[in-house]
Formats: structure tokens, sequence, C-alpha cells
């Protein structure tokens, strides 16, 4: 079932509103496809508009990229579900250096064009489970379904 982004946009600025904030931090898993691909990566954060997460992929700037993840309750304002969104990337930086060894990944910044809410019983991707309090790190085996 395809939403309208403005519909969504609407809900999260809604919702952002209530919080004060202008986006939301969460340390989600998601699927990034591009060219014929599909890499595991984890948001770091999410708004009406755009979405800034981390991958070992480099996209070019301008890249058309799919994404598929679980939105939360507190973004649609009801049960938690699968969408998949369409979008460019804006921008992506390089792996900063850290004492985290497992840190390398690119941080990408996407500017989302549209959002498809898929049924619940469909499987979002095949990616792995982040841990938020590690976010910059290991990765820790395949979610439940």
């Amino acid at each position: 079932m395809s939403t309208d982004p403005s519909r969504l946009e609407h809900r999260l600025e809604h919702c952002l509103e209530r919080r004060g904030a202008q986006r939301f931090e969460m340390h989600l898993p998601l699927a990034i496809h591009f060219d014929g691909r599909t890499v595991p990566g984890f948001t770091q954060d999410l708004s009406g508009r755009g979405i800034f997460f981390y991958a070992d992929a480099v996209l070019p700037e301008g890249a058309v990229v799919e994404l598929t993840f679980t939105m939360p309750s507190e973004i649609t304002l009801g049960e938690s579900m699968p969408v998949r969104c369409r979008g460019r990337v804006l921008r992506a930086s390089a792996p900063q250096a850290s004492h985290f060894q497992a840190s390398q990944r690119n941080g990408i910044a996407v500017q989302l064009d549209s959002y498809q809410y898929l049924p619940a019983n469909e499987p979002t991707a095949q990616f792995v489970r982040v841990s938020a309090a590690n976010a910059a790190g290991a990765t820790s085996g395949p979610l439940p379904r």
C-alpha cells in the first residue's frame, strides 16, 4: 500500500513538534538497495524529509536508493510498520577515526522522496541487528521475524 509522503511527513512533523525536536535519534537496522545490490546499515536519525545512516557501502552524491526498515510506533503514531522509502543521497562522509575498530562505516544523508508501507508479513530485508549502545560497533546476528 502506497502512502502520500506529505501525510507521513505531517505525522512526523506533528510528533516532532510535540517532542520539541527536529528529528528522531533512532538506531534502527535498515537495508540499503542500490545498483542491484543490498547492503545492511543502521540509522542515526530520521525525520519526515530525510534520514542519516551508516553503512559499509560508498554511495555517490545524487545516487538513488531504496531503504527498507521498520518504522517505529513513535513515528507512525500507531503500530510499528515495515516501510520502503525511496530517495537520493545528499552527502556522504568517510569513516572517522575513533577508538572503535569496527566503526569503519560511511555516514550517508538521504533526502526521502516517497514512502510505501509494506505488508506486516513481508520480510523487510535480511539485515543484521545493531546494538544502539554500540551503534558504531559490531553487528549481532539476524533480526527475528
